[in-house]
């Protein structure tokens, strides 16, 4: 019987995942496993690595069973991936400057510049949100110290 892919997005992504999966599982072997009570330094990459293997076979057969509906894959839209990766970029940057929470905003206001229907409004509401979202969980919550920047 030969295989057929129907549903070619949902295929490539599952084969993605298996790929990255094989390389945390494989790439944290160097490193002591440990127990689930005494978890060594591999415990953690190499059940996330299994797991996301495990994702991407199952994600893969869906996308190759009969019932599954057929879709092609589209041509990447490198104007979306130039916004995102510039965006990651420019947090690196100017997190020394700036420090967290502005360049948080940065990267949630500049990557939301990547979405079609971008809107000044919800971009600044999510680069707030973010803003509150890494200061409560981050800072107050977990009381981890990061770069005060020329702000702070």
């Amino acid at each position: 019987m030969r295989l057929k892919i129907r549903h070619q997005p949902d295929f490539w992504a599952g084969a993605l995942f298996v790929c990255v999966g094989l390389a945390f599982a494989l790439g944290a072997q160097h490193y002591p496993m440990g127990r689930a009570a005494r978890m060594g330094p591999a415990y953690f990459p190499t059940l996330l690595g299994v797991c996301l293997v495990l994702m991407g076979v199952l994600l893969a057969w869906q996308a190759c069973r009969p019932d599954a509906t057929s879709a092609k894959v589209m041509s990447p839209d490198w104007r979306v991936a130039a916004v995102v990766l510039g965006a990651v970029c420019l947090f690196a940057l100017t997190l020394p400057w700036l420090g967290v929470l502005p360049a948080v905003f940065l990267l949630a206001f500049v990557g939301s510049m990547a979405a079609h229907d971008f809107s000044w409004k919800v971009a600044a509401g999510v680069g707030l949100g973010m803003m509150l979202f890494v200061w409560l969980v981050f800072i107050k919550g977990l009381g981890l110290v990061f770069p005060a920047g020329l702000l702070g």
